[in-house]
């Protein structure tokens, strides 16, 4: 039977039909071909593409024709084989032809044309193209790399075993996606084919292997070049060698770095000063130690980059001392000393509470004609604030703001710590001044300030008194009073934190969310709990949410007066409004969940598995599985599991009489609430309240 004839449509609104495929859409490339379907589409909307630009119709392109003049036509072999070849494929030849086998935007532009192209086309590719470095791009466009890996066996099946070269693209394709596992595999089946690499391609393949973290396979390679006989090159011992450095693996790489003298040659100067980078970048200060004596055993003179690398990897590393005799060194011999290296030293000094030799250090950079950098100025003010050579720190801050340095929190902190410190307040109200008139943002400085300098328990203190004075220069901002009333809660001192919420509104301060969840936290621990809950409130209606602190507090709160109900509630919210919130109330609704076949075992298991996350059960578990056993279960059964906590010592007998007495009162409340819901919905709520009239009447 044939497919009915589609209708003639005028041109623009025409639509297009085909039997078997999805409909096309001007979102998704379209490929004419009358070997592949019967797809036809014209744009709906003309204005929408511009002139120069035209659907690409396979039924309008020959691969002879679109070869430029300069192109030699193909040879009668190549053409015959290309004869057997679906149009897909021989169009992606053409297109490489086309660019004179060069991968670039041009091929890639071609190639965008298709909507997909299968792994069989791929390997119908492979098996024309003669160029590796094409073929590898190719593959990396096609994105089959599984595939791709099954073509050896596809080659060999039809007579045409594959060569080196094939394998090589494979292992490039793989090694340059850090595909390590993959290059092995192919490695293996090179072997399986009785194929034997090159060394250029051994070491591809050991690089491969050691870049993603498959050591023992490189070494596996290593042996298997040995045994066929081939001989190093310098670049094999240097992947061995960094490999084995990276691994801390001291005793084989000595072994590698001998063979490597013995058969080749010395290491030079590059390819100790990479072995040194390579140990610096993994934290072993000795190994790097022992290299740069088999350097200067050897006779390689060191350059300005092994130095280099070297000192600033000891002076991160804690050993500045030993960094500074390099730099002497390096003075002695003439060798071009960088900035980098005068900064690492300096702040190492500082570290070391060697400040005096971190002066002398600024003092020689400066004199050597560099003009010291923010980080260097940021160092020795802080290495002069620590010995309370406060002063000079401050004439070093007008220095930096003179060469136009821009200083940053960094490099006024110290300053400030200091003057509070040695209680020195005006001069840090002073300073305060200074920085706001040159423009920077204290309104940013302050806040984090205060942040850093209440870390410490014994400062809270005196950060509390220089802010007494702050509010009478009109220096007080809102995320301070945060700062000071959280630190002043986990300190304990509940009263002092409240104080600071209710005087910020004094100093015309709204509190924000962040105000009001520390309020809450307050307002529980002197269990005051309908101001917690109004401060809850306040903070949804702005629209905000409480933080995690806050809410845990509040649903403990919330549990000690018996609101259960509210606890389930509040549980809910927090979980919806943080990603990350607490591991109780996750287990809350499995608690609840559990009780749904009113066994004490079930419940008992959630809890289980909670103690071993190391979460032990809290009030609001325990009010949970009111919750739960009111809703789905029974009291039998609640009583059950506060009995088995009873025995494991989870809870008290006090505590387990409690929460009976909150279980029964709760299955009450739950009952009523039944009771009255269907008086409500039978229409009979007027005839009681009528009778409990008369009752009160007699």
């Amino acid at each position: 039977m044939k497919s009915p004839k589609p209708p003639n449509l005028p041109q623009g609104s025409q639509k297009s039909y085909f039997y078997g495929h999805r409909k096309p859409s001007r979102n998704r490339s379209v490929v004419y071909g009358g070997l592949f379907s019967n797809r036809q589409s014209l744009s709906r909307d003309p204005s929408s593409t511009s002139g120069d630009r035209k659907t690409f119709d396979f039924r309008k392109w020959d691969p002879e024709s679109r070869l430029p003049p300069a192109i030699t036509p193909p040879s009668p072999v190549i053409s015959a084989a290309s004869e057997r070849l679906s149009p897909i494929a021989r169009y992606i030849l053409d297109a490489f032809r086309k660019n004179h086998d060069q991968w670039g935007p041009s091929v890639v532009a071609e190639l965008n044309k298709l909507r997909r192209v299968t792994p069989n086309i791929v390997a119908e590719v492979l098996k024309i193209e003669k160029h590796p470095a094409t073929a590898a791009k190719f593959f990396h466009w096609a994105g089959h790399f599984r595939a791709a890996d099954q073509l050896p066996e596809l080659m060999d099946s039809q007579g045409r075993p594959p060569s080196e070269k094939q394998f090589e693209i494979l292992i490039r394709m793989h090694a340059d996606k850090k595909r390590g596992l993959r290059v092995y595999y192919i490695y293996e089946k090179m072997k399986k084919f009785g194929v034997k690499p090159r060394v250029f391609l051994y070491n591809r393949i050991m690089d491969a292997l050691i870049k993603s973290g498959n050591l023992d396979l490189a070494l596996s390679v290593y042996e298997d070049f040995r045994e066929d006989g081939l001989v190093e090159e310098s670049t094999t011992f240097m992947i061995l060698i960094k490999g084995l450095c990276k691994a801390g693996r001291m005793e084989e790489m000595l072994e590698i770095l001998t063979r490597m003298r013995k058969n080749l040659c010395k290491p030079d100067v590059f390819a100790y000063t990479a072995m040194i980078r390579t140990l610096v970048s993994e934290g072993d200060m000795d190994a790097s130690l022992r290299i740069w004596d088999e350097m200067e055993h050897d006779g390689i003179e060191p350059d300005v980059m092994a130095y280099g690398t070297l000192v600033m990897g000891l002076c991160k590393g804690g050993r500045v001392e030993r960094g500074y005799e390099l730099f002497m060194e390096m003075k002695d011999k003439k060798i071009l000393i960088d900035r980098e290296i005068y900064k690492v030293l300096i702040n190492g000094f500082v570290v070391d509470g060697k400040v005096g030799s971190a002066c002398d250090l600024w003092k020689d950079l400066v004199d050597s004609g560099y003009i010291a950098d923010l980080e260097i100025y940021n160092s020795v003010i802080r290495g002069l604030c620590n010995v309370k050579q406060v002063d000079k720190a401050y004439k070093l801050f007008q220095v930096a703001v003179q060469e136009e340095l821009e200083p940053d929190l960094e490099t006024i902190n110290p300053i400030m710590v200091a003057y509070v410190v040695m209680k020195r307040v005006d001069d840090f109200c002073d300073l305060l001044e200074q920085i706001q008139k040159l423009g920077y943002p204290t309104e940013e400085y302050l806040p984090q300030f205060f942040m850093l300098f209440c870390k410490e328990r014994e400062r809270i203190k005196m950060a509390l008194d220089l802010f007494d004075v702050l509010k009478t220069k009109g220096h007080s901002r809102a995320p301070v009073f945060n700062i000071l009333m959280d630190a002043l809660y986990k300190m304990g001192d509940i009263q002092k934190s409240l104080s600071l919420f209710f005087e910020m509104k004094d100093f015309g301060f709204q509190p924000d969310a962040t105000s009001y969840s520390i309020a809450i936290c307050c307002f529980v621990e002197k269990e005051e709990i309908q101001e917690a809950c109004s401060c809850h409130n306040k903070i949804i209606e702005m629209p905000h949410f409480p933080s995690v602190a806050a809410y845990s507090s509040l649903a403990r709160g919330l549990c000690r007066i018996g609101e259960i109900d509210a606890v389930m509630m509040l549980v809910r919210e927090c979980l919806g409004n943080h990603e990350s919130g607490p591991m109780e109330f996750k287990y809350v609704l499995r608690a609840v969940h559990a009780c749904r076949a009113s066994n004490a075992e079930n419940v008992m298991d959630v809890l289980d598995e909670m103690i071993q996350e190391g979460c032990l059960p809290s009030e609001v578990i325990y009010c949970a599985i009111i919750s739960g056993m009111c809703k789905h279960g029974t009291i039998q059964a609640g009583r059950e599991v506060f009995t088995e906590l009873k025995s494991r010592k989870l809870l008290t007998e006090a505590d387990m009489i409690v929460y009976d007495e909150m279980l029964i009162e709760h299955m009450q409340k739950k009952t009523a609430d039944l009771v009255l819901a269907g008086l409500k919905f039978f229409g009979l709520e007027s005839k009681l309240k009528a009778k409990g009239c008369r009752l009160l009447d007699n």
